[in-house]
């Protein structure tokens, strides 16, 4: 397929986006930007978090690892483990978090913490908000933008770096006046866009194989691809630590994240916000469920055009890859190598829009809230009684900006280490800059100790993921071949917890974040 045509459907689907901020956009103001003037449909915000929820990581790496995990020794559907954690997740998020920002009336939700501990624990908060959604948000980004690169942008001769900046350039423009107001809608148009793509996909896979579902999970069972729960105690995917740290991975990338609860919060009413979160983790799970039947499906079609599995090097270690005529089906690269290299123009061009419309809500989200994070919590820009509307609107663009720039500086970071699969990335990455988050708000909300306002505090949720760093790394020598997996989290956040109540103190005077 022509990578112009890919490329002009890019452009369209860009300008699309920006005719939908122009309108949301109009007399939108700083609190527009913020929470949404908190006036936002909660059944738009439930359906465009599903593809912040997702994004473009979930759309190409869950689909390519199926078979990858099958044809290597692991189980195809065991992402599922982690979906099931999903759910608990949601439900301490709807039940326990949400009343929790909403009796306090929160704009920022880190704006608890300075309530509850403090000026430094609420910089802290804060900072590793910043630091978590940054490195999160850039490693799916990268994700994507790789995957245009490598099938669209290399055959125009235009570099990595001018492909990051422009998509960049594109989200700064859609998302610099409406911010939240914006997103609710843009969101609820890319999440449509993916999902369709998803199930087009998947329709045009039955048909070519003249397969009906049941008939495609047969053969899936045959194959091994369906096995889901590992009960191998020592392995990284054993399934308690898969269900628990699933649930932990969403209290604290979802639950205590600015981005994800910005959204929420701009809800008017908490059961509403609470309908939206409930919904969410049932659809979530749910298309989770239709990307991993994808992912059998993609290897089914291969098998049935010549496709063979291959002994490689790869990173010292050996390793079956997945090869279709010439072909090499890896990883993240295998669902949009399949689908360009083997499916009509039509399927590719839809397949394009649906990547991009998962690219951009876990995007347009992490740079609205980083920016929103930055001036509420870190500049203190609500509080700047010597700035007026406009003075405040302009430090607001030009932290907006500098987002925009720190984006393309880390996109290019992921891209010299150059990883295959970025999933499991990901997650070892939330487990250290999560951690002190979810030490901070489980101190916080579970006991009633009180943190010195004082720079040892931020000391603790430092030392934290480095002596977590230190235990995944040796735990295999330490405890008798047992391997630290998604619990990484866990485990920094109990850290961060301990080294938080020694340094604290018990007061029986307690603070209405309480």
């Amino acid at each position: 397929m022509s990578p112009v045509i890919l490329f002009s459907f890019v452009i369209g689907y860009f300008v699309l986006l920006l005719l939908v901020a122009y309108y949301t956009s109009r007399n939108a103001n700083n609190d527009s930007f913020f929470i949404g003037n908190r006036n936002s449909n909660w059944v738009l915000v439930a359906f465009g978090m599903i593809g912040t929820s997702l994004s473009g990581v979930t759309f190409v790496s869950v689909p390519g690892a199926v078979g990858d995990a099958a044809a290597n020794g692991f189980k195809g559907f065991a992402y599922l483990q982690v979906a099931i954690g999903y759910l608990i997740g949601y439900m301490v998020i709807a039940f326990v978090l949400l009343p929790l920002y909403y009796r306090l009336n929160l704009t920022s939700i880190y704006n608890y913490l300075l309530q509850r501990f403090g000026k430094v624990a609420y910089k802290t908060g804060a900072l590793f908000f910043i630091i978590s959604r940054t490195v999160g948000a850039t490693a799916r980004l990268y994700l994507v933008i790789n995957v245009l690169q490598f099938f669209i942008l290399d055959q125009l001769g235009v570099p990595f770096v001018i492909t990051a900046a422009v998509i960049l350039l594109m989200i700064l423009l859609y998302t610099f006046e409406g911010g939240v107001r914006t997103i609710v809608y843009t969101d609820t148009l890319q999440t449509t866009l993916m999902i369709v793509g998803l199930l087009i996909c998947i329709f045009y896979i039955l048909n070519n194989l003249h397969l009906s579902s049941s008939e495609a999970f047969t053969q899936l069972g045959n194959k091994g691809y369906l096995s889901i729960f590992n009960t191998d105690v020592n392995s990284k995917g054993f399934f308690v630590k898969q269900i628990v740290g699933g649930a932990f991975i969403t209290i604290a990338m979802t639950g205590l994240d600015q981005e994800m609860m910005q959204k929420n919060i701009s809800v008017k009413r908490l059961v509403d916000s609470q309908k939206n979160v409930i919904t969410l983790a049932v659809i979530l799970v749910s298309v989770l469920c239709l990307f991993l039947f994808l992912g059998g499906l993609l290897y089914l079609y291969g098998n049935a055009n010549g496709g063979f599995y291959q002994d490689v090097l790869v990173n010292g270690k050996m390793v079956k890859q997945f090869i279709v005529n010439d072909t090499n089906i890896i990883g993240d690269k295998a669902f949009p190598s399949i689908v360009l290299h083997f499916f009509p123009p039509a399927v590719g061009i839809i397949f394009i829009i649906a990547l991009i419309s998962a690219l951009f809500p876990s995007a347009d989200g992490a740079l609205t809230a980083l920016t929103s994070s930055f001036c509420i919590d870190i500049i203190g820009l609500k509080e700047r009684n010597d700035l007026d509307e406009k003075q405040q609107k302009k430090w607001r663009l030009s932290v907006h900006l500098c987002f925009t720039i720190l984006f393309l500086i880390c996109i290019m970071g992921f891209k010299i280490l150059n990883d295959n699969s970025i999933i499991d990335k990901i997650l070892d990455l939330a487990g250290y800059t999560y951690g002190p988050l979810l030490g901070l708000f489980a101190l916080g909300i579970f006991t009633k100790r009180q943190l010195p306002n004082s720079w040892v505090v931020t000391l603790i949720c430092l030392i934290a993921p480095l002596l977590s760093y230190i235990i995944s790394v040796n735990a295999k020598n330490w405890l008798n071949g047992y391997q630290i997996g998604i619990e990484l989290l866990i485990i920094n956040g109990i850290l961060t917890f301990a080294g938080l109540w020694l340094i604290g103190h018990s007061n029986s005077v307690q603070s209405k974040a309480q």
